[in-house]
């Protein structure tokens, strides 16, 4: 009984390792997003991939508020086929994002146009992962002002280490747990911040702009304390 009791342990702490339940199986149903783009863009759901073919700028939010702490976990690949907007560039997402202009915060009341300046006045955390062409990646947390991102010497990086490979899967994983708040790739700690007062409860959304990306397998995980 003691042997039972334990190995039921272990199944149990492995299951709680694993990422959490899969949010869309992208075949065909765009109905949980929410699509904010410029002209140009192209969002197709299809044989579980989430297709983003961006002229311009495209910001594509989950409907359902998510409580921290929790981690967010995707796969990503930016294409490079010679399509129009192929280019290795701007893996990007806000989360725990929040209008203080509304009431509840909800970022789906306003409806923005895409461009990347309308999001300025959030209060969110922001990553973007091969930005300005592959050549930057950066971690913000904005605080709600018009043309106000603030950005830490700490979480402005250029090193080759943390651009992108075209063609290539990725995964993502964007951590809100309390005051500790990260961004991993592949495995590999991107940035972290301890935020002295976190945002505990908001949206996600991919973005990216200028590109064409492939997204699959999104998963949403309670972190347990």
């Amino acid at each position: 009984m003691r042997r039972w009791a334990c190995a039921m342990l272990g199944v149990a702490a492995l299951a709680a390792t694993r990422p959490g339940a899969r949010i869309d199986d992208f075949r065909g149903d765009l109905s949980r997003w929410s699509v904010e783009a410029q002209p140009g863009a192209q969002v197709v759901a299809r044989d579980g991939v989430l297709d983003i073919d961006a002229a311009d700028g495209v910001t594509i939010w989950y409907r359902q508020r998510l409580k921290g702490p929790v981690a967010i976990d995707y796969d990503v690949m930016p294409v490079v086929e010679g399509g129009a907007h192929d280019a290795v560039s701007d893996v990007n997402a806000f989360w725990m994002a929040r209008d203080p202009r509304v009431k509840g915060g909800s970022v789906l009341t306003r409806r923005r146009d895409g461009a990347f300046a309308s999001y300025d006045d959030l209060e969110t955390y922001y990553v973007g992962i091969g930005g300005n062409r592959n050549s930057t990646t950066r971690m913000r947390r904005y605080v709600g002002r018009k043309g106000d991102r603030p950005l830490l010497p700490q979480h402005d990086r250029s090193d080759p280490a943390a651009m992108l490979v075209p063609n290539r899967w990725t995964h993502i994983r964007l951590i809100a747990d309390g005051h500790d708040i990260a961004v991993d790739r592949d495995g590999q700690r991107l940035f972290t911040m301890q935020d002295a007062a976190p945002y505990r409860s908001g949206w996600f959304a991919l973005r990216t702009t200028r590109s064409h990306l492939r997204v699959r397998d999104v998963r949403i995980t309670p972190l347990g304390r």
